[in-house]
């Protein structure tokens, strides 16, 4: 039988030392407002009707 591979966990020690790092290399957060996917739509809806005439 094969092992599954053991799942890599951070803590979140390790992930402020990242982030420090990446913010001091010169890397930059943006922050988007609640409830927004910060992603710009240039087609229309995605949305789907289900019902059928």
């Amino acid at each position: 039988m094969s092992k599954k591979p053991q799942k890599s966990a951070l803590t979140s020690a390790q992930i402020e030392e990242h982030t420090a790092a990446f913010l001091k290399s010169g890397g930059s957060v943006e922050y988007v407002d609640k409830g927004k996917s910060g992603q710009f739509a240039f087609t229309g809806s995605k949305q789907i009707n289900l019902k059928s005439n």
